[in-house]
């Protein structure tokens, strides 16, 4: 064999080795495309079988180990993938403790139906806080195109008895995915939205998504007023205890926030939907409608929010961290999760919120702990504060005493200065005999203005105290609402449809309570005449009609509140009141040297310069 003969060979050799090898290439090339291919079919699939057993699995779309293997047709891929999922066909999966349960649908993976166990509505249905068809949750992308969540059905990628992932692909190495956490014996379901291969998707420029929730709160309490006015939009901006409300008592309300957002809450007179993000909103716009009290759906109110939530972009994937909170506004299980959402409850502003919280709450939990009929904690604890208050009340009474045993005295001036010129005069005589006698104009009014903000605790506590809720007591069948024991066919305007009888109660102990005083009052001349009809006739009437809509809790309190007081004031009256000692005191008291207080130094000072001035004119 010649030295050509050889060499040919050779080269032949090569050839085939190289020409083999090639084919070899292009046979696994071709596998992966095919690989691939059927991953995409088996998208499409599952979009059209409605059978859990169509869902893809994770290892059908694995991460491809080289990119440099990727089809040249991406962007088919991707819009391949997005429209299969387009027209998906709806699944849904549940998560469960022993406090809620949410079912969840595929399309925008999102809850669907929200049951909070253990509680019920008015008409003992199951309180279901998101009904289905009520609810939309939606996270709007820019990637290339304007991409709303809500419009795909994402894949069921893992699922725990407390947890779910649903991804939505984008191609075979981007996907959105959404993680939700359900832990045992608690309120709060954690999302987290993962953004993972989408750098190269979402436009550089884009530092925020947005996220808009739609939410219809269903009517779940007796009352639609009371319902209505108790319920509405709460706010909390970073680093502040306090929170911000759209208002109350309003048919609609807006508004534009432009600053960062801890959380929101849909918020409905005894259940909030709330909604938070541990990187804070950056901002966002918070609206709610509410409905007629007519309407065919039993909806309560309409509410909308749209939130800007940040995109941080670094090495890895994208993280968008937020939070669920599904319950009851209770005061202590609210204030468990350490978020200040305790802070929804309506107790009123600084003071009065502070009395309810401290005392009010600390003092009815305790009394809850031993009895189990809130119609006897309220009647315990308006005795409690009757005698807590009571030195405040034996002060006014003798106050008023005081004023009522120097009334002859007080009559002998007026006699004295008949005329209308001599009023400052009078008056002048008047301020230096309560001056003697060490008697304040004011002694009666300031003990009882003192009480006040009990009774304005008390005004904002009932309403708004869950314990109260489906609690029933003598004709009441929840102290949270109105009790009623008459049905009108008819609506009076101001008052109602219905007969309240605490409401009637309350009216009426309020008009013998003010007969039981009136007598001590001076009653001479036409203003102290308005005073007693005012006193005696039309506030019990006007409270008769502003309370036939209050909860019965809040009437059965102001009842027992006047019937305690009677009865203070007939033991005052009867015990620790003598007036001919009073007078004899005032008496020797005034026989003493007098100081004439600032006010009537004021008023000396303004009568003099009247005097100068007549004569002047003269």
């Amino acid at each position: 064999m010649n030295k050509n003969t050889v060499i040919g060979f050779v080269l032949i050799a090569v050839i085939l080795i190289l020409f083999s090898w090639y084919n070899a290439k292009e046979g696994r090339e071709q596998a992966l495309y095919k690989k691939q291919q059927d991953s995409l079919m088996a998208v499409a699939a599952a979009a059209k079988v409605p059978d859990s057993t169509a869902i893809v699995s994770a290892d059908s779309l694995q991460v491809m180990p080289d990119s440099a293997a990727q089809p040249k047709n991406e962007q088919l891929y991707f819009d391949t993938m997005l429209n299969n999922a387009a027209k998906g066909v709806e699944m849904t999966e549940k998560l469960e403790n022993n406090k809620i349960s949410v079912l969840f649908t595929n399309f925008g993976a999102q809850p669907k139906r929200v049951l909070i166990k253990n509680y019920y509505t008015y008409d003992s249905l199951e309180l279901n806080l998101i009904r289905e068809n009520t609810s939309n949750f939606n996270m709007t992308l820019y990637a290339g195109q304007e991409l709303s969540t809500s419009n795909f059905a994402f894949t069921k990628y893992a699922s725990t008895d407390s947890s779910i992932t649903y991804r939505l692909y984008f191609d075979t190495v981007a996907y959105i995915e959404y993680n939700y956490i359900l832990p045992p014996d608690s309120y709060m379901v954690s999302l987290n939205v993962k953004l993972y291969g989408m750098d190269g998707r979402i436009q550089r420029n884009a530092t925020s998504a947005e996220i808009k929730w739609n939410l219809d709160l269903p009517r779940l309490e007796k009352g639609y007023d009371n319902e209505k006015n108790y319920s509405t939009v709460v706010y909390k901006f970073p680093n502040q205890k306090s929170v911000e409300r759209l208002g109350f008592r309003k048919t609609t309300a807006n508004e534009k926030i432009g600053t960062k957002i801890q959380w929101f809450a849909f918020q409905q007179q005894f259940f909030s939907a709330i909604l938070t993000s541990k990187e804070n909103f950056l901002n966002g716009d918070l609206s709610y409608s509410f409905y007629g009290p007519d309407e065919p759906g039993r909806n309560l109110m309409r509410c909308e929010a749209r939130m800007d939530v940040p995109i941080v972009r670094g090495s890895g994937d994208i993280n968008i961290p937020l939070q669920f909170y599904f319950g009851p506004n209770h005061y202590k299980t609210l204030k468990s999760y350490d978020s200040d959402f305790e802070q929804i409850v309506p107790l009123g502003g600084w003071l009065i919120g502070w009395i309810n919280r401290y005392v009010i709450i600390l003092v009815f939990d305790i009394l809850s702990k031993f009895i189990s009929n809130y119609g006897i904690i309220i009647l315990l604890l308006t005795i409690m504060l009757k005698i807590v208050l009571s030195p405040l009340t034996h002060k006014s009474y003798m106050s008023s005493a005081k004023m009522r045993v120097l009334k002859p005295e007080i009559d002998k001036i007026n006699a004295k200065y008949p005329k209308q010129e001599d009023a400052m005069k009078k008056q002048q005589e008047v301020m230096a005999l309560y001056s003697k006698t060490g008697v304040s104009m004011f002694g009666g009014c300031l003990p009882t203005l003192l009480q006040f903000p009990i009774l304005f605790a008390m005004f904002k506590f009932f309403p708004a105290s869950f314990e109260l809720r489906q609690q029933g007591f003598l004709w009441a069948d929840d102290l949270s609402s109105f009790d009623s024991i008459l049905q009108l066919p008819f609506n009076i305007p101001l008052y109602g449809d219905h007969v309240s009888l605490f409401a009637l109660l309350m009216g009426v102990s309020m008009y013998f309570y003010s007969r039981m005083n009136i007598d001590q009052m001076n009653t001479g001349g036409p203003q102290m005449a308005g005073m007693k009809f005012m006193t005696l006739y039309f506030m019990p009437v006007f409270f008769l009609f502003l309370g036939n809509n209050f909860s019965s809790g809040l009437t059965y309190y102001y009842l027992l509140s006047n019937l305690i007081t009677m009865i203070q004031t007939w033991v005052i009256r009867k015990y620790f009141v003598d007036e001919e000692k009073i007078y004899a005191k005032l008496k020797e008291k005034a026989a003493g040297p007098a100081k004439k207080s600032k006010f009537q130094e004021r008023l000396d000072a303004a009568y003099k310069a009247q005097q100068q001035q007549q004569k002047n004119k003269k």
